[in-house]
């Protein structure tokens, strides 16, 4: 019973190491790739792996985008709380989430898709909305630390999707450089921060 037990055990260990080569594989091709030009052979080939075998690890692309997007989120929370016990103010925090974003390619690529196109798939779109509601919720508690209140969600959600929406709108802006539009990216953060901060004293 004990050997079988050691024997499931080590199943589980191959199949999760195989599922972290794919998903690492997923992760280096959208650093040379549009999101929306990578498909499952090409995920496959990178990983090293049959495209017929990648499915018995992710039903589907969103599925394994859904993986990606969970592993990264210890990532995400470990950035957010070494910034602020930096600076320990709210505005250190909107600037984290920017530079994570504009950092991280992949991750937000996968973000805008479900955001925009997850309801082609509803199974994964579940998983997403798990993911979201858990980065929400740490979110909330990031920004009480900051601030010593306790924030209403609507707030977080709200600073949150404007954050998204400043990347995804300036973060390929044409005639500036990388630098340049980094810079502007956090002073539009930053606006934010201060006229929410204002919104919340009247």
């Amino acid at each position: 019973m004990a050997d079988k037990s050691t024997f499931m055990r080590l199943r589980e260990n191959e199949r999760e190491v195989r599922k972290g080569l794919i998903i690492s594989a997923a992760m280096k091709l959208f650093e040379t790739k549009n999101f929306h030009e990578i498909g499952m052979r090409d995920i496959a080939s990178e990983a090293g792996v049959s495209a017929a075998s990648i499915y018995r690890y992710f039903p589907s692309r969103d599925d394994l985008f859904v993986e990606a997007l969970i592993r990264d989120i210890n990532k995400i929370e470990q950035l957010l709380e070494s910034r602020l016990k930096a600076g320990g103010t709210i505005e250190n925090l909107a600037v984290a989430v920017v530079d994570y974003m504009i950092d991280n390619e992949a991750t937000f690529q996968m973000m805008c898709h479900f955001l925009m196109r997850g309801e082609e798939n509803p199974r994964a779109l579940k998983k997403f909305n798990a993911v979201l509601l858990y980065f929400t919720k740490m979110f909330d508690e990031v920004v009480k630390k900051s601030d010593g209140e306790t924030p209403l969600r609507f707030h977080s959600q709200a600073f949150f999707a404007s954050l998204a929406g400043i990347v995804m709108t300036f973060r390929n802006y044409p005639g500036r450089s990388e630098a340049e539009r980094r810079e502007y990216m956090h002073k539009l953060a930053l606006l934010i921060m201060r006229e929410g901060a204002s919104l919340e004293s009247i």
